[in-house]
């Protein structure tokens, strides 16, 4: 039972690869349009990781003092 599960994951991987990287009639692939757009994802990840250490973080203190 656990060859069978292996087979079908291996198929279902093949398949999956061979999708993303098939070209359209543009030329281009899936994969193509996923490494175009990803340094304007990272630009905008930088964007909110810099809003949300603004909104939660802040200076921290060097040291408590335990008067």
């Amino acid at each position: 039972m656990g060859l069978l599960r292996y087979i079908v994951l291996g198929a279902a991987v093949a398949a999956g690869v061979k999708y993303a990287t098939k070209k359209r009639p543009d030329g281009k692939s899936f994969v193509d349009d996923i490494s175009e757009k990803a340094p304007e994802w990272m630009n905008q990840a930088k964007k909110y990781t810099e809003q949300f250490k603004d909104q939660y973080g802040g200076p921290k203190p060097a040291h408590r003092d335990y008067e």
